[in-house]
């Protein structure tokens, strides 16, 4: 609670002093390749040119084996978009569980598949206009999966597209899910603050004194919006937590909000583990991955 505070605080005197993005945000993550050299050589840096913001964009991508073999050029992968925690954040976090991706898939226990850790600007994953270049989410849905699905041999559309997260990531997950059903066939939002986004639905779009969303840009209406879609394509995600971290009781009030409105999901508690992605993937990793390769042979087979 007390990182919480410190960063809602600085984030709160950047907008009071009118400055365009936090201190530190960049959306090329500063020293990409020398991180990359030094985390494993079956992750690479890539950056594109924003057609919105005339700026680059930098994510990390993992490619599966097999990927570069002449006798798999006209194959195609389903994907998963990992998106990172931390506020503001960057495309370097998390991405080391990339390396429990390349086991499974050398193991035969998932298919091969592409993760991709991008860059979710300077309010992680939210549409903040008070920043300048502050669309996260717009950025991610309109640029950064289209450039994606452009340059590397994805199956670009909603049956090979997984979408997950942790923290911040995994609000935003949620958010997107519900507001962009039809493009994520498989979804796993993880350890996400959902109390933190109960306090701006119940205070019409404010986290606190400095920072204010849109009204209704919350995960909470969001899933009451879905839910009232009669025609959305369904969406059965995987809430991950672990039972030690403070996000786990509001996790719990969100499943059971999911119950009322009748919408499905799966639960997977991390016994003994507080606040940390990299932890629960020791422990529960497999389920997570087996959960997505399981969605894509199911909705692929179709």
């Amino acid at each position: 609670m007390k990182c919480l505070l410190i960063v809602v605080l600085a984030l709160g005197v950047l907008v009071q002093q009118g400055r365009s993005t936090p201190n530190g945000f960049s959306w090329v993550n500063p020293g990409s390749q020398n991180l990359v050299s030094s985390i494993s050589k079956k992750i690479r840096h890539r950056t594109f040119k924003s057609a919105s913001m005339e700026i680059d964009v930098g994510y990390y991508i993992y490619l599966p084996p097999g990927y570069e073999q002449s006798e798999n050029k006209q194959r195609r992968y389903p994907v998963v978009y990992n998106l990172h925690g931390g506020r503001p954040g960057g495309e370097y976090k998390m991405i080391a569980i990339h390396r429990y991706v390349d086991a499974a898939i050398r193991a035969g226990k998932i298919e091969p598949v592409i993760y991709v850790f991008p860059n979710g600007g300077p309010m992680s994953w939210y549409n903040y206009p008070q920043f300048s270049n502050g669309r996260g989410e717009d950025v991610f849905i309109k640029e950064t999966i289209p450039h994606i699905d452009n340059q590397f041999r994805t199956i670009s559309r909603r049956e090979g597209r997984g979408l997950q997260g942790y923290s911040q990531g995994g609000r935003g997950t949620t958010r997107i899910m519900f507001k962009y059903p039809e493009l994520f066939g498989s979804t796993a939002p993880g350890g996400a603050g959902f109390a933190t986004e109960k306090t701006i639905q119940e205070n019409d779009g404010a986290e606190s004194e400095f920072i204010k969303f849109a009204s209704g840009y919350n995960a909470w209406d969001l899933a009451k919006k879905y839910a009232d879609r009669k025609s959305a394509p369904s969406l059965r995600p995987l809430i991950w937590v672990g039972s030690k971290e403070a996000n786990y009781k509001p996790n719990l009030n969100f499943m059971n909000y999911l119950d009322q409105l009748g919408v499905p999901y799966q639960k997977l508690v991390a016994p003994g583990i507080g606040h940390n992605a990299g932890r629960i993937y020791e422990i529960r990793g497999d389920v997570i991955l087996e959960f997505h390769n399981a969605n894509f042979k199911r909705l692929l087979a179709k």
